[in-house]
């Protein structure tokens, strides 16, 4: 009986369609997360009567024919790129990007990840490197005798040194773009590696055509949307139950049929 296979696929999706919204209210205070989306797709078809064939030697042609369908499956699962909410934080090293773009971050085993969480530090020789160490694309310091760090909307870093009155310029942000960026890689703590699929990384700086601009002393919040996942959660709880539901009428069916005599 096709509807248990049936309804077996859809709880599954289902399933992987609950995992999906677990993730996002669970990273629903992730700096700068990005929420995801599930895409499903029907599967293959058992043509019991082919649409198109002809049903008569006079050349008459089914016009719909008879396809039964044998189910869903996950296709994708989108990661939906809009702006978070920007959180004021007064660090002066904490970096929110309003617009589009990513922070470089330089792996220790040579390869570059990307992110948008700008939750950044100095390690012990005045460079600025996320949470985890990583250096922060394109290797920026701070001299140790500074007394006030300035990061303008452009990116550039303008320290005030003992014993100075003008603000000197050390260095300048950069921050990437991608074609596709939904296509990017994620690995876990907020980094995100490129892929065939992403294309290659365009990289410029703040405010530049096409890229945002940096804030200082602010961060993006996540853009998940806890109203809409709940109501996606019981929506997908809901088509869960009435897959199983059919399991159970197949069953009885099936049952009915047993017992014949």
């Amino acid at each position: 009986m096709r509807a248990l296979n049936i309804a077996a696929t859809g709880m599954l999706a289902q399933q992987q369609n609950v995992e999906v919204v677990s993730n996002n209210l669970a990273n629903m205070n992730t700096t700068a997360f990005q929420r995801r989306r599930t895409e499903f797709q029907d599967l293959l078809y058992d043509n019991l009567r082919r649409v198109g064939s002809t049903s008569a030697e006079a050349g008459t042609v089914v016009p719909s024919g008879v396809q039964i369908g044998l189910g869903a499956r996950l296709a994708a699962v989108y990661r939906i790129a809009s702006q978070g909410n920007l959180s004021s934080t007064d660090n002066p090293f904490d970096l929110a990007i309003q617009g589009k773009g990513l922070f470089p971050v330089d792996l220790p085993d040579g390869t570059r990840a990307y992110t948008r969480d700008g939750t950044f530090q100095l390690n012990a020789d005045g460079q600025v490197v996320t949470h985890d160490g990583y250096p922060v694309g394109p290797g920026l310091t701070i001299p140790a005798d500074a007394v006030d760090v300035v990061i303008n909307q452009s990116g550039e870093v303008l320290v005030k040194q003992q014993g100075q009155v003008s603000l000197q310029n050390v260095g300048q942000f950069r921050i990437v773009s991608f074609p596709n960026e939904a296509g990017l890689e994620a690995i876990g703590a907020n980094l995100l590696l490129e892929t065939p699929a992403s294309g290659a990384p365009a990289e410029g700086a703040p405010q530049d055509q096409g890229y945002g601009g940096i804030l200082q002393g602010f961060l993006e919040t996540s853009n998940v949307n806890p109203v809409e996942e709940i109501t996606n959660l019981i929506s997908a709880q809901r088509a869960y139950e009435m897959n199983s539901k059919v399991i159970q009428t197949a069953d009885d069916m099936m049952g009915t049929l047993s017992n014949l005599r």
